[in-house]
């Protein structure tokens, strides 16, 4: 027998309503170029202009409220989170002056760290992974008395985030595919829950970072996936290694599909979002984009797709290096290095035909007695814009027929 949902739709318009005016109702753009490109209407539900800078305050609001309302109120709580749910609950917590305990892996994101702590919060990092921050965080549960807020594998918060799918039904009721980010899974099940308890036709498709999928296969065989201890991935929002046990109920019963996409395709979605809607997307958060423009999801023509970019809090010191890897990733960025003779008039030569193509050129550096640059001659690395990898191989065809030798490098 099924296990049960003990959640309605009463139940989830009633957190809505708890939770209303702590929360931005965010944006649900309709983005007319994205809409041209992939074939079908589009809207972006922007998430990462929510307070806080992603959903999760969504679900800490709503279980901090819970427990406050309860019979034995706590005096302060305690959350492990690689940094969105840490800022979701220290801002809550704050809201209702509340002590808040935040345990994050030491490699957490060091924006998320620090909004934590501008929020009040007390900040303990620990180990290099969620899980050993969630097990630090249960331990000091137990040892201070304070209540330990689930990132997703809990109802109320799970009841919490479904007010993002209640906004999404209603500022698009003919919507038919919701594409959402997957990582523990409370996102995706409360929106799975307010869409399809109200039009069970409506797709709901979740989107996993190749990297770690622990989902991948679980619609099919139930199981979930072994993730590899060292796995990494630019989406550490989504970097979850154990989904929770009543997010699967809601996943098992509701959702409809689930793909994965990689580094290469995710850091390719946050650049397209920045010029698209000039706003900042986290790896996690566009996963569901990047999935669409890798075509990883079936749409059909008459379909009216929302697409859930679920958070914006990306270090800056990140931002730079994932942009110019979207760039390359989209033949937009490239870097050679070419064998030129060390003649006076070769390096201009070499910059002429450049221009000529009509390429930028970011950098260029000599490199002069390199043991596989023979004698007489030079090696010039050279990093440019690109409009496309059609571009990129006119540039190669030019070199070749100057009969010079190029190796492709790595954008860096």
């Amino acid at each position: 027998m099924p296990a049960t949902i003990p959640l309605a739709l009463t139940d989830l318009l009633a957190a809505r309503e708890r939770i209303r005016d702590a929360l931005l109702r965010t944006v649900q753009w309709q983005n007319d170029p994205l809409s041209e490109e992939l074939g079908v209407p589009l809207r972006l539900k922007l998430e990462n202009l929510q307070r806080t800078g992603s959903f999760k305050l969504r679900g800490a609001t709503h279980k901090i409220g819970r427990l406050l309302a309860g019979a034995n109120p706590p005096t302060g709580v305690v959350a492990a989170s690689a940094g969105n749910h840490a800022q979701g609950v220290a801002r809550a917590a704050a809201q209702c002056g509340l002590r808040a305990v935040v345990c994050m892996p030491a490699n957490a994101p060091l924006t998320k760290i620090q909004s934590c702590r501008r929020l009040g919060a007390d900040v303990r990092l620990v180990g290099e992974t969620l899980e050993a921050a969630t097990d630090e965080a249960l331990q000091l549960a137990k040892a201070e008395g304070l209540a330990f807020l689930h990132p997703y594998d809990d109802w109320d918060v799970i009841a919490g985030q479904a007010s993002c799918g209640l906004e999404m039904l209603e500022d698009a009721p003919d919507m038919t595919v919701a594409i959402v980010p997957l990582g523990g899974g409370g996102l995706i099940a409360g929106i799975a829950l307010a869409l399809k308890l109200q039009n069970p036709a409506i797709r709901v498709i979740g989107v996993q970072t190749e990297a770690v999928a622990p989902w991948r296969t679980y619609l099919c065989d139930g199981a979930l996936e072994e993730v590899l201890p060292g796995a990494h991935t630019i989406a550490d929002g989504i970097k979850v290694k154990r989904p929770g046990q009543l997010t699967r109920r809601v996943i098992a019963r509701y959702v409809d599909e689930i793909v994965t996409v990689d580094d290469n395709a995710i850091a390719e979605a946050i650049v397209t979002l920045l010029e698209r809607t000039r706003t900042i997307g986290e790896g996690a958060g566009v996963v569901g984009l990047a999935a669409l423009m890798q075509k990883k999801i079936a749409l059909r023509p008459d379909d009216r797709a929302v697409v859930v970019i679920s958070g914006g809090n990306v270090d800056m010191t990140l931002v730079g290096r994932s942009i110019d890897y979207g760039l390359a990733s989209s033949g937009r960025l490239m870097c050679v290095a070419v064998t030129i003779s060390d003649a006076p008039g070769q390096l201009l030569a070499l910059l002429e035909t450049v221009a000529d193509l009509g390429m930028n050129v970011r950098h260029v550096e000599h490199r002069r007695g390199e043991l596989h640059v023979p004698v007489g001659m030079t090696e010039v690395i050279l990093q440019m814009e690109t409009r496309d990898f059609e571009h990129q191989d006119e540039l190669r065809r030019h070199f070749a027929q100057q009969g010079l030798r190029v190796r492709n490098l790595l954008v860096s």
